[in-house]
C-alpha cells in the first residue's frame, strides 16, 4: 500500500535563522556556561512542531577537523512510500531519500525544516541522520543522541516522532493533573510520593510476548477480573499488592556485532546508496539483554526489542493502564544507567563522552559541561514518557579527579541534579521519586562491609538507597547467613526507614547462580541446589519479616515470586560471549533441575547440538569454565582443550569431562567439529535458550496458591499498616535467639499515632523445627492478641507451645479496641 509522501523537503531559512539568532544569544547572556549548554541540548535532536516544521539539531564536536568539505556535512532524510508492518519480523520497504545542508555554528548545526514526516501510531515517520566525507573520503554518520523513537536500533537512523501529539492522547492525564498539585504553597513542583513496595520486572522475561505491550495485556485483564470481581489466578496475584513497578533497564541496549562495525543489522540498504529512492531491508530488532548494557546514545528512548509494535505509544498505553488501575495507581519507575557505556559506544557517540576504558567498557565524563546537558536531557525525554521515579544504577561509578583537592571525588552533585529533573506531561510538572544504589566504597576491598549505604539519603533525605540487605553479594542460600548478617540486620530495623529491601531482586540471584556448590550450603531450604535457590530468595519467614516488620521500602522480583530461573544474559556480541557464557554455567546447577531440562521451552537450541540431558550440558559448561581460566580466555587453545575430550585415552580439564560421558548421542560429533566459530554459536544459543527459560510464563501453571496467597496478604498487610516503614521506637523490641545453628527472630513494634496498635513477629530464619512459648518469648498478654497471618502450612493450635520449621512465622496484631477491651 503507497503512502502519500511529501518529497519537498527543505530548509526554512526564515525560521532557521530564528533558531541560529536564539543559540547564539545565549552566549551574550547572564547564565553560566553549564546553563547556556542545558539550554542548547534541549534543541537537540528532531522536534515536530505544531505548525508542521521540525527543528532539527546535532552536537558536532571535533567535526570541522574531520571533515573534508564543510558543505559536504548533510541531513540524511529516509521517507517510506510503503507501509511499514510493525509487527512483521523481515520485509523490505522503499523509502524516498532527501538530502540537504543546514546551518553549522560552532560545535552545532541546526535547522528548521518543511516536509518530514512525522510518525505517530500508525504511521511511519521520516527517518534521519547526519552524514559527511571524511578527510580520508569515507561515508561517517552523526546519528541523533536524544530520539524520541528508534525503531530499528542504535545503528540505525531515529525515526521524527509527533510527540506532542501522543502526550495530549494519553489516557492518564487526570492522573498527571492530580499528583502535580502542591499541598504546599511553598512548593512550587511536588515530588511524587514515596510508593509503599515495589514489583521489579525485567521486560523481555516478564511476560509471555516479551514486551511492554504483554505487560498491558497482563495488567488490563486482571483489571477486568477485579471490576468484574472475578478471581485471580495464582501467577496474577503475583503482580499485584504493590503500588509500584521498577522496570529494569528499557533503554537501547549494545546489539550484535560479528566484526566492530557501524552498520545497522536492523536498517540493511539493498543495492546503491545514491539513488532518490532505496530499497531498506528491515529487521525486527530481537536483541536480548538483561537491560544494562547501554551506549548511551538513544537513552531518551526505549529498546525497541522491548515493543512489540515499535511504537512510542507502546510504553505510554502500559504507564496509563498502571496509573488507572481500579484499586490504586500504580506507579512506574525507571531504572537508569548513566555511569557507564558499553564498548559500543565508542561507534556511536562522539569521543567527548567517555574518558577511558573501565570494566564495564568506558567511563562518561559527566564534568564536560555539554555531555553533562545531553544525559540530564536524555533522563528528561526519557522519564516524559509518565514515570513516577528514577533508580539511579551505580552510583558509586560517578566519579571524577578533582585537580584542586588531587583526588578521585564522588560527583554527588550529578547524582543529586539527576534527582532534580523535572518532568513535565501537558503543562503538569513534577519532581520523581529517587532511589540511588550506590555501594560506595566499592571496588575497594571490603566495600561490602564498609559502606553505610547512606551518603545520598544525607545528603538528599527525601532519597532511598538500596540497603545492605539487597546487593549482590547477599547469599541467603549459604549456611549461617542470618547470622554472619545480623549487624545489618539490626541496621535494617533502626536506620532503615529510607533503604530498599528485600531479598531476591535481578542482582541477588544472578549471584546466588554463581556460589560454588562445594560451599557450606543451607539445606534447611530444600534437598535439590534449585530448591534452596528458589526458597532462600522467595522465603517465607523472611518475606513475613520484610512486609509486615520491617522499616524501609520492599521489593520484591517476579522471577523469584514466579520460582523462574533468572542470570545475567546477552546475545549482543561475539567478543565476549563465550566468556560471559562460561561465567554464567552455574546457572545449570542452581536453577535447572533435569524435569525442567526434559520440557520443551527448554534449551532447544543446545539439543539440536546433542545436548540432549541436562548432566552433558552441565559437564561441558563445566569443562569450558575451567578451559576459560586454563588457557587464559584464548579460544583457540581453549577449542583444543575441548576437542581432547574426544581421545579414548584422554581426560580433559584434570578429569572433570570424562570422554565417555560425551559419547552419547551426537555430543562426540559436537566435539570433533568444534572449532572458534562454533563454540561462538554455542555460546549465542546457551544465551537464547536462557533467555527463553527465563520468561516467567513458563511458570504460570506452577506456581503455588498457598504461597501466592501468602505473599499477596502480606503485601496488603504493608498497604493497611503504612507506619511500618518508619525505624523502630524506644519501646519496640527486635532480637534473635541464635543457638544450635538456628535464628529464631522476634520482636515487637507500636504504632508512632496509636500506641496501642501494635504487631509482634516471630519466624524461623534458618535451622530445624523447633518448639517455642510464643508468649513467654515475646511477653505477650495472649488475651490481646490475634493471630494476622501466619506463613503457609504453619499449624497453629497453642502459642505457647509452637513448632516452627525453617522458613516457618507468624504475626500477631494488637488494635486499639482489643487493648481496651481486655483491660
Amino acid at each position: 500500500m503507497k503512502v502519500k509522501v511529501d518529497t519537498s523537503i527543505r530548509l526554512v531559512p526564515k525560521a532557521t535563522g530564528k533558531l541560529l539568532a536564539w543559540a547564539s544569544g545565549l552566549e551574550s547572556s547572564t547564565n553560566t556556561y553549564l546553563e547556556q549548554t542545558k539550554a542548547l541540548s534541549r534543541k537537540l535532536g528532531a522536534y515536530y512542531r505544531p505548525d508542521g516544521l521540525t527543528e532539527i539539531g546535532f552536537w558536532v564536536p571535533g567535526l570541522i577537523r574531520d571533515v573534508l568539505h564543510e558543505r559536504e556535512i548533510y541531513l540524511e532524510v529516509f521517507t517510506p512510500i510503503e507501509r511499514i508492518d510493525w509487527q512483521e519480523k523481515e520485509q523490505t520497504i522503499k523509502f524516498r531519500r532527501d538530502r540537504l545542508h543546514l546551518e553549522q555554528q560552532g560545535e552545532y548545526i541546526w535547522g528548521v525544516v518543511a516536509g518530514m514526516q512525522p510518525g505517530n501510531r500508525e504511521q511511519a515517520g521520516s527517518f534521519y541522520w547526519l552524514r559527511y566525507i571524511d578527510r580520508a573520503e569515507k561515508l561517517r554518520t552523526i546519528r541523533d543522541l536524544v530520539p524520541h523513537s528508534l525503531p530499528y536500533g542504535i545503528f540505525a537512523p531515529a525515526e521524527l516522532y509527533d510527540i506532542d501529539s501522543l502526550q495530549a492522547s494519553r489516557a492518564d492525564l487526570d492522573y498527571f493533573e492530580r499528583t502535580a498539585k502542591s499541598s504546599k504553597p511553598k512548593i512550587k513542583i511536588p515530588r511524587v510520593s514515596d510508593p509503599k513496595n515495589i514489583l521489579q520486572i525485567h521486560v523481555g522475561t516478564a511476560s509471555a510476548e516479551g514486551t511492554i505491550e504483554g505487560l498491558t495485556h497482563i495488567y488490563k485483564d486482571i483489571t477486568e477480573k477485579l471490576k468484574t470481581k472475578k478471581p485471580l489466578t495464582p501467577s496474577e496475584q503475583n503482580y499485584i499488592g504493590y503500588d509500584a513497578i521498577e522496570l529494569l533497564p528499557t533503554e537501547p541496549t549494545i546489539e550484535y556485532r560479528d566484526e566492530y562495525s557501524p552498520e545497522s543489522e536492523f536498517f540493511a540498504f539493498i543495492g546503491e546508496e545514491d539513488d532518490d529512492v532505496v530499497e531498506i531491508e528491515l529487521f525486527k530488532p530481537n536483541t536480548q539483554d538483561w537491560g544494562y548494557d547501554v551506549p548511551i546514545l538513544g537513552s531518551s528512548t526505549t529498546n525497541p526489542a522491548l515493543l512489540a509494535t515499535l511504537r512510542p505509544d507502546e510504553v505510554v498505553d502500559f504507564i496509563a493502564t498502571l496509573h488507572n488501575f481500579p484499586t490504586h495507581p500504580i506507579q512506574l519507575i525507571y531504572d537508569l544507567v548513566y555511569g557507564h557505556a558499553d564498548n559500543q559506544s565508542e561507534l556511536l557517540i562522539a569521543r567527548e563522552f567517555l574518558k577511558g576504558p573501565n570494566m564495564y567498557g568506558q567511563d562518561l565524563n559527566h564534568q564536560l559541561p555539554m555531555v553533562r546537558a545531553i544525559l540530564l536531557e536524555m533522563q528528561r525525554r526519557k522519564i516524559n514518557t509518565g514515570a513516577d521515579g528514577i533508580r539511579i544504577d551505580g552510583g558509586q561509578d560517578f566519579r571524577f579527579f578533582n585537580p584542586l583537592s588531587g583526588r578521585v571525588e564522588q560527583d554527588d552533585a550529578y547524582l543529586l541534579e539527576m534527582s532534580n529533573v523535572v518532568q513535565e506531561i501537558k503543562g503538569h510538572k513534577r519532581l520523581l521519586f529517587t532511589i540511588f544504589e550506590d555501594g560506595r566504597p566499592w571496588p575497594e576491598k571490603g566495600w561490602e562491609e564498609k559502606s553505610t549505604y547512606r551518603e545520598l539519603i544525607e545528603l538528599k533525605p527525601e532519597s532511598y538507597q538500596w540497603g545492605p540487605l539487597i546487593f549482590a553479594h547477599n547469599t541467603p542460600s549459604l549456611k549461617g547467613f542470618w547470622e554472619k548478617k545480623w549487624s545489618r540486620v539490626m541496621e535494617v530495623m533502626t536506620i532503615g526507614d529510607h533503604w530498599i529491601t528485600g531479598c531476591g531482586n535481578h542482582d541477588t540471584v544472578r549471584r546466588g547462580n554463581q556460589i560454588n556448590a562445594q560451599e557450606v550450603i543451607n539445606w534447611n531450604l530444600g534437598k535439590t541446589l534449585p530448591e534452596v535457590l528458589h526458597n532462600a530468595y522467595d522465603n517465607p519467614a523472611v518475606n513475613l519479616w520484610v512486609n509486615c516488620f520491617s522499616p524501609g521500602l520492599p521489593m520484591d522480583f517476579i522471577n523469584t515470586t514466579m520460582r523462574a530461573p533468572w542470570l545475567f544474559f546477552r546475545n549482543t556480541d561475539e567478543q565476549y560471549g563465550v566468556k560471559v557464557v562460561s561465567e554464567e554455567v552455574g546457572f545449570l546447577d542452581w536453577q535447572i533441575n533435569p524435569h525442567l531440562y526434559r520440557q520443551s521451552h527448554c534449551f532447544p537450541r543446545l539439543k539440536t547440538l546433542g545436548f540432549k540431558q541436562l548432566k552433558q550440558l552441565s559437564q561441558f559448561g563445566k569443562a569450558l569454565h575451567h578451559a576459560m581460566i586454563q588457557q587464559d580466555y584464548n579460544l583457540a587453545e581453549v577449542v583444543e582443550v575441548l576437542r581432547s575430550c574426544t581421545n579414548p585415552d584422554t581426560y580433559c580439564i584434570d578429569d572433570l569431562l570424562p570422554q565417555v560421558e560425551l559419547m552419547r548421542g551426537g555430543m562426540v560429533r559436537f566435539l570433533k567439529k568444534l572449532d572458534e566459530d562454533r563454540l561462538k554459536r554455542f555460546a549465542l544459543m546457551f544465551m537464547e535458550d536462557c533467555y527463553q527459560v527465563c520468561n516467567v510464563s513458563n511458570y504460570q501453571s506452577q506456581v503455588d496458591p498457598l504461597r501466592a496467597k501468602f505473599n499477596l496478604t502480606t503485601r496488603e498487610f504493608r498497604h493497611q499498616h503504612s507506619w511500618l516503614a518508619h525505624n523502630l521506637l524506644k519501646e519496640d523490641t527486635f532480637d534473635k535467639i541464635s543457638k544450635e545453628e538456628r535464628i529464631i527472630i522476634y520482636g515487637i513494634r507500636h504504632n508512632p499515632h496509636q500506641e496501642e496498635e501494635a504487631v509482634a513477629i516471630i519466624a524461623n530464619f534458618e535451622g530445624e523445627a523447633i518448639k517455642l512459648d510464643v508468649a513467654e518469648i515475646l511477653k505477650l498478654d495472649l488475651a490481646e492478641w490475634q493471630i494476622a497471618i501466619a506463613t503457609p502450612n504453619l499449624k497453629v493450635e497453642d502459642l505457647t507451645d509452637l513448632t516452627l520449621a525453617n522458613s516457618q512465622g507468624l504475626l500477631l496484631t494488637r488494635s486499639s479496641s482489643q487493648a481496651v477491651s481486655n483491660e
